[in-house]
């Protein structure tokens, strides 16, 4: 053969062996970074939260698997939906690796329904992913006068939340406008652990919408002792645990009320996500998503999880982006309808 021949392919080769190596160097590049530091991760909701028990538990995980093993440090910043924890991520915190936020669900559409104070754009995020997909419920103490959904046409149900942005209060304030549900949202608490000692205590009625998964972190004994009932899911697939349980998406009576709930309820879809600010180095941000990953398929990890009854059902860094690039591309026409709902317009 001849040495014009010889050429090309070792050129193909040495490139080839280049292309294989730059992981590692990525890799090896990453672990000098991170030997001996420190990774903040914001919690945007109060701490004793489902949301903050879970993101304690992925950072717990997530230390194993990123090369350099850092030392992770939680930090809670509750505050308009987690609203005031990503604006801060984005406009202030460093874009080096070292910060992650753990935001409640809301957060991506606030640029949408709740744009006064946001100063972000979710879709320049950098994602690392979501724990799992949500359906959320609404459920009352059993005293309340409300036991089940259809009685909600007709009996005024108190619920307590924390602040707009959350689907404590969104959903709820919703389904009022537009099915005419008659929730009452009393809002101002600090979590969902204080909302439940307002139940226990008579201040309020039930929770109009939270996740079935924090509902059972937090007070599983309460459903094994049928202290609380669930009345209604909310989501765009059913839970498995709840087949009889009646879906608000179902009382839609026409096109248009079933496309302004939808827009509502498709954050349940990125459920748990975690995020890192734009502009983190590519190696970094690397290390990070595949720590996530790896988290998530950690059995145990998912055996911790199990006994906090936290569901896993991962959604990579990759899908939550996609869902929120399609989240924020709606129709005006939808989002003008329920931002209108929001503020009882």
């Amino acid at each position: 053969m001849s040495v014009c021949g010889v050429l090309p392919r070792l050129a193909f080769v040495v490139a080839g062996m280049g292309c294989a190596l730059a992981p590692a160097r990525a890799a090896d590049d990453a672990a000098a970074f991170y030997k001996d530091k420190t990774i903040r991760m914001v919690v945007g909701s109060a701490a004793g939260s489902g949301y903050d028990i879970g993101a304690r538990l992925v950072a717990r995980y997530m230390a194993n698997y990123i090369p350099g093993r850092p030392t992770f440090v939680i930090q809670n910043q509750p505050g308009a939906a987690s609203a005031t924890m990503t604006n801060a991520l984005y406009n202030i915190a460093p874009r080096d690796g070292t910060v992650i936020g753990a935001a409640i669900n809301g957060m991506p559409t606030a640029p949408l329904l709740e744009p006064e104070g946001v100063r972000f754009d979710p879709t320049k995020l950098s994602w690392l992913g979501s724990v799992n997909r949500e359906v959320q419920t609404t459920y009352v103490w059993h005293t309340s006068p409300v036991l089940k959904l259809a009685d909600l046409f007709d009996r005024e149900l108190i619920v307590g939340a924390t602040t707009p942005g959350t689907t404590q209060v969104d959903f709820p304030v919703v389904a009022r406008a537009v099915l005419g549900l008659k929730y009452k949202v009393i809002s101002g608490y600090e979590g969902t652990a204080q909302i439940h000692k307002a139940m226990e205590m008579g201040e309020v009625h039930g929770v109009g919408s939270t996740a079935y998964a924090s509902l059972r972190t937090l007070a599983q004994n309460w459903l094994d002792e049928g202290k609380v009932k669930v009345i209604a899911q909310w989501g765009l697939r059913r839970h498995k645990d709840l087949p009889d349980t009646p879906a608000i998406l179902d009382l839609a009576k026409n096109d248009a009320d079933r496309r302004a709930l939808t827009l509502m309820m498709a954050r349940l879809e990125y459920g748990r996500p975690f995020f890192a600010p734009p502009g983190v180095p590519a190696d970094r941000m690397a290390a990070l998503t595949m720590a996530f990953e790896k988290t998530m398929g950690d059995p145990d990890f998912i055996a911790d999880a199990r006994k906090l009854n936290l569901e896993v059902e991962p959604v990579t860094g990759a899908e939550v982006a996609a869902l929120v690039r399609d989240v924020n591309a709606t129709p005006p026409d939808v989002v003008a309808r329920v931002r209108d709902a929001l503020h009882g317009r």
